[in-house]
């Protein structure tokens, strides 16, 4: 594979990696967004912290795991099946530790 190949792979990866993270974590934040009931648990916090933070480590995970790959072991396949993995894993991790802000009932 051509340099050039392999710098819009990664490219590519970094993109679909931030997409994914998004979408994965988007149904959990919904309910600060929205607010829930009588717009109780509105907390817009999510969209200017969390989000950026999401996309960017979406972008990252899988890009580093296929430079260190293909650093390492130079084929591009077993790169994209790793970076695949490490993106996989990293929204697993975010998905079961992430759980939006929910302010206690009031009686």
């Amino acid at each position: 594979m051509k340099e050039h190949g392999k710098g819009c792979v990664g490219i590519l990866l970094a993109a679909v990696g931030a997409a994914f993270a998004v979408i994965s974590w988007a149904p959990m934040a919904r309910v600060n967004i929205d607010g829930g009931f009588e717009d109780a648990q509105r907390d817009l916090r999510v969209l200017y912290i969390d989000l950026p933070l999401i996309a960017v480590g979406g972008a990252v995970v899988p890009l580093v795991a296929w430079l260190l790959t293909l650093r390492r072991l130079r084929r591009p396949w077993v790169a994209g099946v790793v970076a695949a993995g490490a993106l996989a894993l990293g929204v697993w991790g975010l998905t079961n530790w992430w759980e939006p802000y929910r302010h206690p009932e009031s009686w």
